[in-house]
């Protein structure tokens, strides 16, 4: 944006951030993601389970917070299901400095996000998955992410 010289462009912006939520899973070499429309519930984390499920072999431990949907019936009943292929342990109450997803996201918002100004929710989507993916090719970022939440544990 352009603007006469000393006077400071002024964006219009409508655009409201809430229409985009987006879940994680972080390996020590790698992360994977999907972004939702709107919040994510219970089918969201579902999908996103069968997701890694199907991309990482073996059992997988998963270490998540208390959002609402993690805790449900529904999701609950899906692990069970799965014949001991998830084992998941919970964070404390409230301990975002533990868990490694949250510097995903700290590092998406202020350095890959920092200055768009999406039009509609399609171009944030667009823009949003597009800096993940450049995100999940810089190897030392993922292990940065994973010495901060040690850091804390120290």
């Amino acid at each position: 944006m352009w603007a006469p010289r000393g006077q400071t462009p002024v964006l219009d912006y409508n655009f409201n951030w809430k229409s985009l939520s987006a879940v994680a899973g972080l390996t020590m070499w790698n992360f994977y993601f999907r972004i939702y429309a709107g919040s994510v519930k219970s089918p969201q984390v579902m999908e996103f389970l069968d997701a890694l499920a199907r991309h990482i072999p073996g059992p997988l431990l998963v270490v998540w917070d208390g959002l609402p949907a993690h805790r449900s019936r529904l999701v609950r009943d899906h692990i069970d299901a799965m014949a001991g292929r998830i084992h998941v342990e919970r964070l404390p109450g409230y301990a975002p400095e533990l868990n490694p997803v949250e510097y995903i996201w700290s590092y998406w918002k202020q350095h890959e996000l920092a200055n768009v100004c999406p039009k509609d929710y399609w171009q944030l989507n667009d823009v949003a998955r597009n800096a993940l993916r450049r995100m999940r090719r810089r190897p030392r970022l993922i292990t940065a992410f994973w010495k901060q939440s040690s850091l804390c544990l120290d």
